[in-house]
C-alpha cells in the first residue's frame, strides 16, 4: 500500500477515535470523499481490506490503525 494511503488511513482512524471513542468502527470508504475521484486508490484500499486481510465491511478503527502501522 502506498505511503499516502497509509497516512490517510491513520489520520482518519485517529480522528474517528478522538470523536467517538475507542469502540468506533470504520469501512474503507471512510478514507475517501463521497465522489469517486480516485478510483485506483479506492481499489487499492478495497483490495487491501477485502482480499488481503479479509476484513468485514465495518471494523474497529483501532484495529485498522494497528494493522496499517504494522506494515501488513
Amino acid at each position: 500500500m502506498r505511503a499516502a494511503l497509509r497516512s490517510k488511513i491513520i489520520e482518519v482512524c485517529d480522528k474517528k477515535i478522538a470523536q467517538k471513542g475507542d469502540n468506533v468502527s470504520v469501512s474503507f470508504y471512510a478514507f475517501f470523499a463521497n465522489k469517486n475521484t480516485e478510483p485506483a486508490l479506492l481499489m487499492e484500499a478495497a483490495t487491501w481490506w477485502i482480499q488481503i486481510h479479509e476484513l468485514d465491511h465495518f471494523e474497529k478503527a483501532q484495529k485498522i490503525k494497528t494493522i496499517v502501522e504494522s506494515g501488513k
